[in-house]
């Protein structure tokens, strides 16, 4: 690999604003804000505001979709002419 060209790689906490959870992992993103970890170390902290803990889809909270109104308006679009 060339020196210099390549980002910092290192440990961070990204934390959901929307869950109050946090996790520690490594990236290249950085930031100017730390928090001291639970081993007493500080690390840069990365705010999201969604993660595996706030996500409907991990939750198990997903929203119902009219899946049917969305077929019958293909249907009804779609069917009138054109090449077939």
């Amino acid at each position: 690999m060339k020196k210099g060209i390549h980002p910092h790689y290192g440990p961070v906490v990204f934390r959901d604003t929307s869950a109050n959870f946090a996790f520690l992992t490594k990236s290249t993103m950085t930031s100017d804000a730390t928090i001291t970890w639970d081993d007493g170390n500080e690390y840069p902290v990365i705010d999201v505001e969604i993660s595996s803990a706030s996500h409907p889809f991990y939750t198990g909270q997903q929203r119902v979709v009219d899946t049917a109104g969305r077929v019958e308006r293909f249907r009804r679009r779609y069917s009138q002419g054109g090449p077939q």
